[in-house]
């Protein structure tokens, strides 16, 4: 496997639980006690997924996630305290693909890493793009193999759950997905999280690929239901 992980939180006990039970798994595992060390080992090692807790001394979850963003499209799960939801959602906003909340499962722990890091590795193209790997629609192509967003020909920045929400939406034109559908698809176990994580997803990517993310072009709701990508898909 050897991928590597990061696991930061200023609690020693979470962080040896968590390095043993990654480690039963055969994922390399470094930690770190506070947000500058974790910037540390991120800019030094390159880790493949980064399991992050919000409050940490020097500097804190948000402004590690923040910084981390601004170069880099790394999985981050987040740690949060049993109850805040605010946290969630601004962990979330910031560009977490995922979060925990405390005290969590370590066996949870393991399934949330090995979902996304798989998803990363084994991304399977739609049968109709299975030849090209690439979706094309007016302004928005959609490089599967490559995992790159082009909008008019710019190409932007997208996390894991972001990429993985758009492909799940354009390679299905038309076709509704309810809240519950993408959370199961997305994250492929059972999920605790509420949906109100795929509401948070959804205003970043439009967001990032809309003309007018107040008034979506192409990832419409359907109110009471879900979502939807409306528009025809190029040859």
């Amino acid at each position: 496997m050897n991928e590597r992980i990061l696991v930061a939180d200023d609690d020693m006990n979470i962080t040896d639980v968590c390095r043993r039970y990654l480690e039963r798994e055969g994922y390399f595992v470094m930690t770190a006690r506070d947000g500058l060390e974790a910037l540390e080992l991120w800019s030094s090692h390159r880790p493949d997924l980064i399991v992050l807790d919000l409050m940490m001394p020097r500097k804190d979850g948000w402004q590690v996630c923040t910084e981390i963003r601004q170069t880099e499209d790394i999985p981050i799960i987040m740690l949060t305290a049993r109850g805040e939801e605010q946290d969630r959602l601004m962990g979330l906003t910031l560009g977490a693909d995922d979060y925990l909340t405390k005290p969590f499962s370590p066996r949870e722990l393991v399934l949330r890493v090995r979902n996304i890091l798989r998803r990363v590795r084994y991304i399977q193209p739609a049968p109709s793009a299975a030849s090209e790997h690439m979706i094309k629609y007016e302004d928005i192509t959609i490089h599967v193999g490559k995992r790159k967003v082009e909008v008019c020909g710019q190409t932007i920045d997208l996390t894991v759950t972001e990429f993985e929400m758009l492909y799940l939406l354009a390679s299905h034109p038309d076709q509704v997905f309810s809240r519950n559908q993408i959370l199961s698809k997305l994250w492929d176990f059972s999920y605790e999280g509420d949906t109100t994580t795929v509401t948070v997803h959804i205003r970043r990517l439009r967001e990032k690929i809309e003309p007018n993310p107040s008034e979506p072009k192409y990832i419409k709701t359907v109110w009471g239901i879900g979502y939807k990508f409306a528009g025809e898909a190029k040859p």
